[in-house]
């Protein structure tokens, strides 16, 4: 039986609104990570079957099949083609998942998988402006909810009982792990510096040193008036790119490439689209099922922090152990570039797993419209 192995997992530094990534486009930040693949692994673009390119905004300077425009700006051949994936905030984990499954049933030797979001370009929501993408038939179904994530997130903290002070203390938990991760040089390997007016961006620039639940507790809500969402509690919006090379052992071997992690198993789940953000918690479930690996023996779990209810409900209805979530920080300290995401958190637990010895890695990722992606890799011998 064929099998699918990453044998490179790259990302640029993951860049804060209007920071010092706003000014790239997000095809030359595409093509910084495409090229960094090459130099990193020595192969030929032209042997690469397909880039597939996640993308949430398809709009503005990410319209028109991003992935496309990112290999003709990484300069690669004509011949390499692109496509472009958009399964919301799970959209690059899902060009991993689609990546692999064409490797597993023969039809792509070598494919890069990744995704990249210019949010301080294409801002949040750009790509439904004056429309309703949802339509009458499915308002009407669930009682003209505004599929708002934001109350949705609302909706989990209350359901679950998760009040603002706990919800700040998991947030402040996210900036001081990935504080620690930055100065320990967790992310050197994977960062690709991005080369901007003569400098460079080398480190994600989310990070807010001494943040507590006490400096938290400040901020307004964002969504209700007594709510407990708010800007710090809730993921950041971001620059950024990241890409995965994928093919099977032998053709690395042929290659002259080292394996870094094998593919397992990935899944897909829908959950209640009024709760929306609660997809990981039934794909975790499935994604286990399909590899026939327990909970117990995931040494690292990546549950994306849109807003900080998500991974505290996976928690509770999990069991898992809650030092092995996240343990790098997350998306409140590092940074959500929707497209991009998916493929950034992938490629921080791989490093992380080789880097500790860590056997299986399982990432989540809760999306819009209530599905999410789940994704479980082996650490290569």
């Amino acid at each position: 039986m064929r099998e699918a192995v990453v044998v490179e997992a790259l990302r640029t530094p993951v860049g804060k609104r209007n920071g010092g990534l706003a000014g790239v486009h997000p095809a030359d930040l595409s093509a910084l990570v495409l090229n960094a693949l090459v130099a990193r692994t020595g192969i030929d673009p032209a042997v690469v079957d397909d880039v597939v390119w996640g993308c949430v905004s398809q709009v503005g300077d990410q319209s028109s099949n991003i992935g496309r425009y990112a290999v003709l700006a990484a300069g690669w051949p004509d011949s390499v083609p692109g496509t472009t994936v958009n399964r919301a905030c799970g959209s690059s984990q899902q060009a991993l998942d689609f990546a692999a499954q064409a490797v597993l049933s023969g039809q792509y030797e070598v494919v890069v998988a990744g995704g990249v979001e210019a949010m301080s370009r294409v801002p949040l929501g750009a790509a439904r402006e004056g429309g309703m993408p949802y339509g009458p038939r499915v308002l009407a179904r669930y009682d003209g909810f505004s599929f708002n994530q934001g109350i949705s997130a609302e909706k989990i903290a209350r359901k679950w009982g998760f009040d603002r002070t706990r919800l700040d203390e998991f947030a402040a938990l996210s900036h001081e792990r990935a504080a620690a991760a930055q100065d320990a040089g967790a992310f050197d390997a994977e960062i690709v510096p991005v080369p901007v007016d003569g400098a460079k961006v080398t480190a994600d620039e989310g990070v807010r040193r001494g943040t507590s639940a006490a400096t938290l507790a400040k901020l307004k809500p964002s969504f209700q008036e007594d709510g407990v969402i708010h800007a710090g509690n809730a993921s950041q919006i971001s620059d950024g790119a990241a890409a995965l090379l994928v093919t099977t052992p032998e053709k690395a071997r042929e290659l002259g490439l080292t394996p870094l992690v094998r593919y397992r198993a990935g899944a897909v789940a829908g959950a209640d689209p009024v709760l929306m953000l609660t997809g990981p918690i039934p794909a975790t479930e499935k994604v286990l099922r399909k590899a026939g690996v327990g909970l117990d023996e995931v040494g690292v779990f990546e549950v994306n922090e849109a807003f900080a209810p998500i991974p505290l409900a996976w928690l509770a209805e999990t069991g898992a152990d809650p030092a092995l979530v996240n343990p790098l920080g997350g998306a409140i300290a590092l940074g959500h570039p929707l497209g991009a995401s998916g493929a950034v958190l992938m490629t921080r637990m791989i490093h992380h797993m080789r880097a500790h010895g860590i056997r299986y890695g399982l990432q989540t990722m809760c999306e819009g419209g209530g599905t999410a992606n789940a994704t479980l890799v082996e650490l290569a011998s």
